[in-house]
């Protein structure tokens, strides 16, 4: 947990508040429990490698990888390092962001420092040395299946970190030595098994899911407050947010939505000339709300999971004589699966599309003169001269179709690969990295969104009679003038976007 404004401690796991603070210089202590934990599980390893006899096989420390763990590794630990790290260069694509890349490595830092892993202390000391700089991998977006962990994306980290391949500092890319150096760090100096143990776990997934996670719960908060605005300048009746109506419907997260709301629309005067029923887009508003509250209550715990959970194969366990274990033991497994994140990653996912849709449609609502309590088309003060929200809006269609087109499952892709070593796997990689860029889309679109609700009170919506809604209403018309005349709208959409999202509680 943070402990300072600008201090992360290793005493506890991260939080994706953790995760989204590192994306910029951030001093990380490694303490002294730490430290002790990390030199027991050194010890450990060394003593299992160096002692007296012929010691267990250990993956990667003694043996080759993946589908090639049945033949011996290499008899220097640096050339094993090398083996292990050379031949999983072979990503493709655009760099991820470095919100991601730093984020995967604080998440790799805290689960290496846990001391079963059996890492040194040094490695653990320089990953969080790196994190007082701008330093940042170069880290080519595709190549992992999300099993045996993120090992492509990585390798290309912890290469980086060597001095090899690119990296960025201050935001420029550079070679990764040229960057180690003027950032004033150290290359990582590794073993086989410190090379294995930094790319044999989720952490890209874990990190990109956590920020996606965080960015969608953000537009969900401000899709009630924007629902409610809308509901209040059409002068709609609030009974579809009744508290018995919703508790009737028994799911709570309708129930906690719909008191949000409630709130939000505190003190409204329904105007008297809606229709009986709102259209599904308002009228139902809670149920979908509160369908995706429940759906992100599920990935929530996923991710607190996983940002407190160790990946990595094998984990060593040195053991105590408290505990009976005095021998310790060395258990090779699947703890680097990244099948939880897969299916949190898909289901976030579907709460983004659906989020999307109910904005996109919101913004039709609201522009269409035979649904907007006689608003002018596409809410242009003098229509035909000019065309107020009309490229907005059809921008928003294409955002809603992108989404749409990404939102099939990753996680049920599963292919064989590896020499059916890895013989089913999560692609819980790909679910993450497509969630997260599917959260930005709906950012848009909220800010798309709230951008119509602004041009709406322009040109001739009722003020709003909530307190609340009122409050939001002045905040976006003091960030954004009204579209009058006609111009370039995308910088209005994005600071529309930034303003929900610290909007609120």
């Amino acid at each position: 947990m943070l402990t300072t404004t600008d201090t992360l401690s290793l005493t506890g796991p991260p939080d994706s508040a953790d995760l989204r603070r590192a994306a910029a210089p951030l001093t990380v202590l490694v303490d002294e429990e730490a430290r002790a934990r990390l030199d027991r599980g050194r010890r450990f390893l060394h003593g299992l490698r160096h002692g007296e006899g012929e010691g267990p096989a250990i993956y990667g420390a003694t043996t080759g990888f993946g589908a090639l763990v049945g033949y011996a590794g290499r008899a220097d630990e640096a050339d094993q390092c090398d083996n292990t790290l050379a031949h999983l260069g072979a990503g493709q694509g655009p760099d991820l962001p470095h919100e991601i890349c730093r984020a995967a490595l604080l998440l790799r830092t805290w689960s290496l420092a846990q001391g079963v892993s059996g890492v040194s202390t040094e490695v653990v000391e320089r990953l969080a040395a790196m994190f007082a700089t701008t330093f940042s991998p170069a880290v080519p977006r595709y190549g992992s299946v999300g099993a045996s962990g993120d090992l492509i994306p990585l390798a290309y980290a912890t290469q980086a970190l060597r001095g090899r391949g690119h990296a960025y500092l201050d935001g420029r890319r550079m070679p990764a030595q040229e960057a180690l150096d003027a950032a004033g760090l150290r290359p990582l100096a590794l073993n086989g098994r410190d090379a294995l143990a930094l790319v044999n776990g989720t952490s890209v997934t874990t990190a990109a899911t956590a920020l996606a996670r965080d960015a969608v719960r953000a537009s969900h908060r401000s899709l009630q407050a924007l629902t409610c605005l809308l509901a209040d300048l059409l002068g709609c009746d609030p009974g579809f947010l009744d508290a018995d109506l919703l508790r009737a419907y028994g799911h709570p997260g309708a129930v906690h939505v719909g008191a949000r709301m409630r709130a939000a629309l505190d003190g409204v005067v329904p105007s008297g000339t809606r229709p009986l029923q709102e259209p599904y887009s308002i009228r139902c508003a809670p149920q979908l709300l509160g369908a995706a509250e429940d759906a992100l209550g599920y990935v929530d715990g996923v991710v607190t999971a996983d940002l407190g959970g160790i990946s990595d194969n094998p984990l060593l366990f040195p053991g105590s004589a408290d505990d009976g274990t005095a021998e310790g033991k060395v258990v090779h497994g699947g703890n680097f699966f990244g099948q939880p994140a897969a299916f949190a990653a898909d289901l976030l996912a579907s709460v983004t599309a659906q989020l999307g849709n109910l904005a996109e449609r919101q913004l039709d609502l609201l522009t269409d003169p035979a649904r907007n309590e006689g608003l002018p088309p596409m809410l242009a003060t003098v229509p035909g001269q000019q065309h107020g929200l009309q490229g907005v809006q059809l921008a928003s269609t294409a955002f809603l179709a992108e989404i749409r087109r990404n939102a099939t499952p990753a996680s049920m892709q599963s292919l064989p690969t590896n020499l059916h070593n890895q013989d089913v796997v999560p692609f819980g990689t790909q679910a993450a990295l497509r969630s997260y860029d599917m959260a930005e889309l709906l950012g848009l679109l909220c800010g798309s969104l709230a951008l119509g609700l602004r041009q709406a009170a322009h040109v001739g919506a009722r003020r709003p009679t909530a307190p609340a809604s009122a409050d939001l209403l002045d905040a976006l018309i003091a960030e954004i003038p009204p579209v009058a005349p006609d111009r370039p709208l995308d910088a209005d959409v994005r600071a529309a976007a930034r303003l929900l999202a610290t909007w609120g509680p």
